[in-house]
C-alpha cells in the first residue's frame, strides 16, 4: 500500500465511511493513476476533467461507476490533498429516473426454492423478509437475532443500527440452520468462520437459480428488498413504517414503490377502461 492510499484510507476511516466503501473509493483513485501511469497526486485538475469525459465518452460508464469515481476522487483531492477544484462540482452525474425490478410473491418462492445450497437460501430469505441489503445481511452475527422480541439489529448505511421484525418462520428456519452450521461469531460465515460469506457468492447462487427459474426478469439480490417493500406496500403497510423499516433517510426514495404496487396497476387499468365505456 503507498503512503498517499494509506493516508487516505485512513482519513475515511476518521470520517466514519465504512470499509467497503473505503476500499471502493480508494480504488477508484487507483484506476485514475493507472489510467495516467502516474502518482494521482502529481495530475493536474484538466487531467482529472480528461479522465472523467474518457469514462463516459469511451468506457460507456454506468451512472454507479461514475459516481464511485467521482466521490472517491473528490475525496481524495478535497480531503486527503486539500485541493478545492471546481470541477467535481461540474462533474457529478444525473440522476437517473428508472424504477426498479419486482417479483411477485410466487416468483420469490420459485427462485429460493431453486437454490442449491440451503445456508445460501436461509440468507436470500433473511434478506427476502426482512427487507435488507446485501452487504446488511451478511454483516449479521448471532447477537444481532432477537428471539425473544422476535427482531433483528441491522447495522445499514453510515453505521446506522435499525430493528426490523423477523417472522416466526424465519426464526424457526434460522434456528434449524444454526443446528446444522453453528456459528460462533458471523450469522453467515464463510468455509472459515473467522470472516462474513462473499457478497459474490451469495449473488452467483441467486444468478443460477434466477436462470434455472425461466423468469426473465433483470433480477439481483437486491431485488428481494425492492420486493419486500412493494408486497408490504400492497398488504396496506403505511409508507413512512416501510421507510423506517427499509432504513431509507428520505420519504421520496420509499415513495417509488408506489408505482409498483400491482393493486395499483389494477385501478389503473378499471379507470382507463371506464373512460372507453363512458365514451
Amino acid at each position: 500500500m503507498t503512503d498517499l492510499r494509506k493516508r487516505m484510507m485512513e482519513d475515511m476511516q476518521l470520517q466514519g465511511y465504512a470499509e467497503r466503501t473505503r476500499k471502493s473509493y480508494a480504488d477508484a483513485v487507483s484506476g485514475l493513476a493507472k489510467h495516467y501511469q502516474c502518482p494521482p497526486d502529481k495530475l493536474s485538475e484538466d487531467d482529472i476533467r480528461n479522465f472523467f469525459l474518457h469514462v463516459i465518452n469511451d468506457r460507456k460508464a454506468a451512472r454507479s461507476t461514475l459516481k464511485i469515481y467521482l466521490c472517491g476522487i473528490k475525496f481524495f483531492y478535497e480531503k486527503t490533498l486539500g485541493r478545492k477544484w471546481k470541477l467535481f462540482d461540474l462533474a457529478m452525474p444525473v440522476k437517473g429516473k428508472r424504477l426498479p425490478t419486482v417479483l411477485s410473491r410466487q416468483e420469490v418462492d420459485t427462485i429460493l426454492g431453486l437454490v442449491r445450497s440451503a445456508a445460501i437460501r436461509v440468507i436470500l430469505t433473511v434478506i427476502y423478509v426482512c427487507g435488507l441489503r446485501l452487504n446488511e445481511a451478511v454483516s449479521l452475527t448471532v447477537n444481532d437475532v432477537d428471539s425473544k422480541l422476535m427482531q433483528i439489529r441491522v447495522c445499514g448505511k453510515g453505521d446506522k443500527d435499525r430493528y426490523v421484525p423477523l417472522p416466526e418462520k424465519t426464526l424457526e428456519l434460522l434456528r434449524s440452520y444454526w443446528l446444522v452450521h453453528r456459528p460462533r461469531h458471523w450469522l453467515f460465515p464463510a468455509k472459515r468462520q473467522d470472516k462474513a460469506i462473499g457478497h459474490s457468492t451469495v449473488q452467483k447462487a441467486f444468478k443460477a437459480a434466477l436462470k434455472e427459474s425461466g423468469i426473465r426478469k433483470k433480477a439481483s439480490v437486491h431485488t428481494l428488498r425492492h420486493s419486500y417493500a412493494t408486497h408490504l406496500l400492497e398488504d396496506g403497510i403505511d409508507l413512512r413504517y416501510i421507510q423506517m423499516l427499509l432504513g431509507h433517510k428520505s420519504p421520496n426514495t420509499t415513495s417509488i414503490y408506489t408505482h409498483l404496487t400491482q393493486q395499483g396497476e389494477q385501478v389503473v387499468k378499471v379507470a382507463i377502461n371506464r373512460l372507453m365505456t363512458d365514451s
